[in-house]
């Protein structure tokens, strides 16, 4: 049963802790329990954040930068909650095998299959007041599922092969086998059917880079969330209005202001001159500059560091003929001093990673084989694969005469990451290894760089991953990115791997943790082994908050602190 006013249950689908968020508005005194504004501009926040995304589609291409702004205006039908439990955003009532809202069957063809049942708000709308139903579900979907879309996470709507439209408010997806992650949709952002069908189906080839998200950015009807664009400046800032027709817990500020600032330098300068109010912790100062500016301005903001799933990492281009041999690989690694780097970079505030799974996650391992800093053994595995130092030159080659040189691209205007990448190619440079490094600001990295695989050697970036990561959409053979799928994958690496792909599909279908584990560890012994991927660290995110700002709450994984934008508020005190 559904009441007429639905509260909204704030659980975050990628987390590990059970919290329940009322979001149900005020209560009929019309006390919020939120403090009265003095003035207008108290009502407007403004955040910095290190990256302007590369588009506005919510489904096409993931970024921290994007996904930041998106969680104020767009929300998933569930999310991963600050306990890192899976929890309704957009549905009513999580459906579980236990409360029988998830059932099992078998598919037309006689496979096991799955039956899941969602129930949308009845009062949710678009923000141009034009109700969000089901048939919005199934346009997303449908686009989704289309091989040349070009959307993220294309395996989930693939797997969904049939819908049923119960009611303009009530769904069955229908799933083509039995999968653990059969009630998690963070990343199913509705579309508004009324504004993308005709764009879609006129050429969903071009959907991709001819869609409303681009072309009408501040479009309400776009949005869904408590806030709207309202007005978008490209590459410098967007500026967020409140939704009229949201039907959740009213924003304590009118309006949000985000400014992209992509050197963390200028984004301190800013917090400092007052031009922004907070530094987002997803995308904005690195540990090391956070601790320098706790000792100078530590009494003026509350800064938070929050350890978690932000694993900071290098991608290797395995079709790369230097590359492809594993020795090298394997001495890439071995060369690497990462615990030095955590100490005397980011003050022991981060943590080594040996695999892509963060400490907290119910699938870490702490026994698999580690590589620890060997430049001995890393000089044996290069002279193994033929490349040798020859005529006293400090750059190894081989047999035909060509140096060892590699190239390394990574963000320009992040001071740390920069110095990060400077400080690891002096570690390899000890050992022969010649690495040339490339910044490209983060545009054209995760833009271009990346997502069409145009980097030549090595990439230094970071995933925010949520518990259990499923590697479908960046270790599966079919998400190498290519002109033939649209681009339409992770898999940067070009990773191959017949067992890692059997691998994925058995973690998907198996329901229980228990009987998860062993496959879990064998994909990180395999992951440890192939060296496809140089793990570095998994990154603590300083925010950097006023005083005055109170409800900011980090997740740890890769939910954004802004899903719970409404939550946030000014507190005022007898000092102000």
């Amino acid at each position: 049963m559904r009441s007429s006013r639905k509260c909204f249950l704030g659980f975050v689908v990628q987390g590990l802790l059970l919290v329940v968020l009322s979001a149900c508005g005020s209560d009929e005194s019309g006390s919020s329990g939120i403090p009265e504004q003095n003035n207008a501009a108290d009502r407007t926040l403004t955040i910095g954040i290190a990256q302007y995304p590369s588009n506005w589609h919510p489904n096409i291409e993931n970024s921290v930068a994007k996904s930041y702004v998106t969680a104020m205006v767009s929300r998933p039908i569930t999310h991963f909650n600050h306990d890192w439990q899976n929890a309704c955003t957009l549905c009513d009532i999580l459906p579980t095998l236990e409360n029988g809202m998830a059932v099992l069957e078998e598919t037309p063809d006689g496979k096991p299959g799955m039956a899941v049942t969602f129930s949308l708000p009845e009062d949710l709308t678009w923000g141009d007041g034009t109700p969000v139903d089901t048939g919005d579900v199934k346009f997303t979907w449908e686009v989704g599922r289309h091989p040349m879309s070009g959307t993220n996470a294309r395996e989930t709507y693939r797997s969904i092969y049939a819908l049923d439209l119960i009611d303009d408010h009530t769904v069955t997806f229908h799933l083509d086998r039995r999968v653990f992650t059969y009630n998690q949709l963070p990343v199913f952002l509705l579309l508004p059917e009324h504004l993308e069908r005709p764009i879609f189906e006129a050429d969903p080839v071009e959907y991709r880079k001819r869609n409303t998200f681009d072309a009408d950015p501040t479009n309400p009807g776009l949005f869904n969330g408590p806030f709207l664009i309202d007005t978008v400046e490209r590459g410098s800032q967007v500026t967020l209005k409140r939704n009229p027709h949201w039907y959740g817990k009213e924003p304590y500020f009118d309006t949000v202001v985000v400014r992209f600032i992509e050197r963390t330098t200028t984004l301190e300068a800013n917090l400092l001159s007052g031009e922004i109010d907070m530094i987002a912790g997803e995308l904005g100062l690195q540990v090391d500059q956070a601790l320098a500016f706790e000792k100078r301005h530590g009494d003026d903001f509350n800064i938070i560091f929050k350890s978690g799933a932000l694993y900071e990492h290098v991608d290797l281009r395995l079709d790369n003929p230097i590359l492809a041999d594993k020795q090298v690989r394997k001495a890439l690694l071995y060369a690497l001093d990462r615990e030095s780097v955590v100490n005397e970079l980011f003050g022991g505030r981060q943590t080594v990673a040996h695999s892509p799974i963060a400490m907290q996650d119910p699938a870490y391992f702490a026994d698999l084989t580690r590589y620890p800093h060997d430049p001995q053994q890393a000089a044996a595995l290069l002279d193994a694969a033929g490349w040798t130092l020859k005529d006293g030159s400090d750059v190894r080659s081989n047999a035909a005469g060509e140096a060892l040189r590699i190239e390394l691209n990574t963000t320009a205007g992040d001071k740390t990451r920069e110095l990060t990448a400077q400080v690891l190619q002096a570690q390899w440079r000890t050992v022969g290894i010649d690495v040339r490094i490339r910044n490209e600001t983060p545009r054209v990295l995760f833009g271009q760089t990346l997502t069409e695989r145009k980097f030549d050697g090595m990439v230094m970036f970071a995933w925010s991953m949520p518990p259990e990561p499923l590697p479908r959409a960046t270790m599966h053979t079919d998400r190498i990115p290519a002109p033939e799928n649209n681009f339409a994958g992770q898999n940067y690496t070009g990773f191959s791997n017949t067992r890692v792909d059997e691998l994925i599909q058995e973690l998907e279908d198996t329901l229980t943790l228990e009987e998860r584990l062993p496959l879990w560890r064998e994909f990180q012994e395999i992951y440890v082994e192939e060296v496809a991927v140089l793990p570095l660290m998994f990154r603590a995110n300083p925010f950097i908050v006023p005083k005055w700002l109170k409800g900011v709450r980090p997740t740890g994984h890769y939910t954004q602190s802004t899903l719970w934008i409404e939550d946030w508020y000014r507190e005022y005190s007898a000092e102000l």
